[in-house]
């Protein structure tokens, strides 16, 4: 067996793992840690054929950005599982058909699945490209997909903006600035004039 092929079982066996740990961990840190042991199992992955540059994109984006503002937005909400978990009987066979309708899809797929004859020599023509397996991804990413790639950034924007917001929760008994409130205010409402007579205090 061969240093290429061993490193190959072993980053499958560890995605393969992780990736049953994070759907089956009762903890959601639990859950993200081991999404982001799979993250990288699957940027070593890449590395074994020739894709560097998705790998490092899969290692900065999901595990430096994704993963870890997933973990600190479920840090900050503060959920109560304890009480969804209450109702997952209720959901579970709208669940279960969902979960059976993609494993159908999965299967028509895999089984329907068939190489063409160009695919290993597309396969090399870029691995060997002139100026670099990145250039080459570049090239095709902004000239022939790149409406698909502006939809991709945007789906992202608003998830960052739902994370922002669900985050803004006002708590009670909080003291917030309230900027509209303040420009607001008159001489009338800013100040109150008390008469205090001789020889008593407010």
């Amino acid at each position: 067996m061969s240093f290429a092929a061993a490193f190959f079982y072993l980053f499958a066996c560890i995605l393969v793992g992780s990736a049953f740990m994070v759907i089956s961990s009762r903890n959601p840190v639990y859950s993200v840690l081991f999404l982001i042991l799979a993250f990288v199992n699957a940027a070593g992955l890449f590395i074994l054929i020739g894709a560097e540059f998705l790998a490092l994109i899969l290692v900065v984006v999901y595990v430096g950005a994704v993963a870890v503002l997933f973990l600190f937005v479920v840090m900050m909400l503060d959920v109560d599982f304890v009480e969804l978990r209450q109702g997952f009987l209720q959901y579970l066979p709208v669940g279960v058909v969902v979960g059976l309708i993609f494993l159908a899809e999965l299967v028509l797929v895999v089984g329907a699945w068939a190489s063409g004859p160009g695919v290993s020599v597309a396969r090399n023509a870029v691995m060997t490209y002139p100026r670099g397996n990145t250039h080459a991804l570049g090239q095709v990413l902004y000239t022939d997909y790149i409406y698909f790639f502006q939809i991709a950034g945007f789906v992202l924007l608003v998830a960052m903006i739902g994370a922002i917001v669900l985050t803004l929760r006002h708590k009670p008994n909080v003291k917030r600035q309230n900027i509209s409130a303040q420009v607001a205010r008159t001489p009338e409402t800013a100040m109150e004039v008390v008469k205090v007579r001789p020889g008593q205090g407010l």
